[in-house]
């Protein structure tokens, strides 16, 4: 609502409704939520371009994708913390900065070769990316208007951001090699810069636990969703036998227990975690917890997909599997598992053994994923995953049971 000032002149400053509060059990919009559509799609298309390159530097290529995407998404959830993206100005803004998305993604198959025809798809990529985190700064700072703190804050990110954008542009111009380093230096520059300026500024908010761990919970099931197409992308196209039905039954329950991994425990702590903080520590579990530790246990599922999709595409082959597809599959599953381990250990879930021993088995074991066959190294993977989650669970009942005692 427009509200008089000075001599009563009616305001001109853009109707935005303030921020929620810890106590308003703020939650995620409709709006939000088909804003995250376009990740989805995102997801698909650094799937893609792994599954294409079938390679060691193919998969890093698309993980350096995967973090300037994801670390796109991050900034609009801190700014839909702040205010909701309910209201008419903020749905407009970030309806462009969808289409800039889109349009990255689109891109992402050509983002480090150019294809023959069109527009040179690095530097369309590296255009739509600025243009994203251009509006995503612009409506920050409209957001925070009456923020000195946050503002602050702002100036100094701006210090990690030109830099980076700089780098990815520089090294879509170059091209080749040159491409990969300077876009893994911006990446990491970006990320750190930003953790330090975060944390000489302490001007960042979050509002809103419940909205904040909900956000990241949802994300976390469009990335599950990624590794379920996964299973269908292998063998959608082929005549339906029992190799594809016990494949598809295995595929779907490896998936299962990741989402049990992360939604039995882990989510309900983060929640917690963040309510029982004041202002500052908030900002700061939430951008520790969750915007970094979340992208290894996205980056996880993602790779964890890559590794269903090969496994299905050969399903009732006898030959072994492979290290390719052993690899993303075991340590796919180990990258989830660690990234688990750190946002555990920063909510202040005690003792996450388990998933450290998750971790340290599954990449032990990616010799014999290698030699078997794909139907059994997704069996394996899934009896190793279940036999850890149940051996968890158990241990899990039984200090709730001591402690009770």
């Amino acid at each position: 609502m427009s509200r008089p000032e000075g001599d009563g002149a009616p305001s001109r400053r853009i109707p935005i409704r303030p921020p929620a509060t810890s106590q308003s059990a703020s939650r995620v919009t409709t709006f939000e939520l088909f804003f995250d559509l376009v990740y989805v799609f995102a997801f698909t298309q650094v799937s893609r371009l792994m599954a294409e390159t079938h390679s060691a530097i193919g998969i890093l290529q698309a993980l350096i994708i995967l973090s300037l995407m994801w670390w796109t998404w991050v900034g609009y959830s801190w700014i839909s913390n702040q205010a909701s993206a309910d209201q008419p100005f903020l749905r407009t803004v970030m309806t462009l900065a969808m289409i800039a998305v889109f349009i990255a993604a689109l891109t992402i198959p050509e983002a480090y070769e150019d294809l023959e025809g069109g527009w040179n798809g690095p530097i369309v990529f590296a255009t739509a990316y600025a243009a994203v985190r251009i509006i995503h700064v612009t409506l920050y700072l409209v957001v925070a208007r009456e923020d000195s703190g946050v503002r602050r804050q702002l100036l100094i990110f701006l210090i990690a951001l030109i830099p980076a954008v700089t780098l990815i542009f520089v090294g879509a111009l170059l091209g080749g090699q040159a491409q990969l380093w300077l876009w893994l230096a911006g990446m990491i520059y970006d990320l750190g810069a930003t953790w330090v300026g975060s944390a000489l500024g302490r001007g960042w908010r979050l509002p809103s636990a419940e909205h904040w761990a909900e956000r990241h919970g949802l994300v976390v099931i469009l990335a599950l969703g990624e590794s379920i197409v996964a299973i269908g992308v292998g063998v959608a196209r082929e005549p339906v036998d029992p190799f594809i039905m016990l494949g598809a039954a295995a595929s779907v329950v490896l998936s299962v227990l990741l989402w049990w991994s992360y939604f039995a425990r882990l989510a309900a702590a983060g929640e917690h975690a963040l309510t029982t903080r004041d202002e500052y520590a908030r900002a700061r579990l939430g951008a520790d917890a969750y915007s970094y530790a979340h992208f290894v246990i996205i980056a996880g599922i993602i790779v964890t997909a890559l590794g269903i999709e090969d496994a299905m595409k050969h399903v009732g082959d006898a030959e072994p599997f492979g290290w390719f597809g052993a690899t993303a599959l075991g340590a796919g599953i180990a990258m989830f598992a660690a990234g688990t381990v750190v946002f555990a250990l920063l909510v202040g879930v005690r003792r996450p053994i388990m998933r450290a021993v998750e971790a340290v088995v599954l990449l032990a074991a990616l010799p014999v994923l290698a030699v078997v066959p794909p139907l059994a190294a997704l069996v394996i993977a899934v009896t190793l995953t279940g036999a850890i989650a149940l051996t968890e669970s158990a241990l899990h009942r039984r200090a709730e049971a001591m402690r009770r005692a």
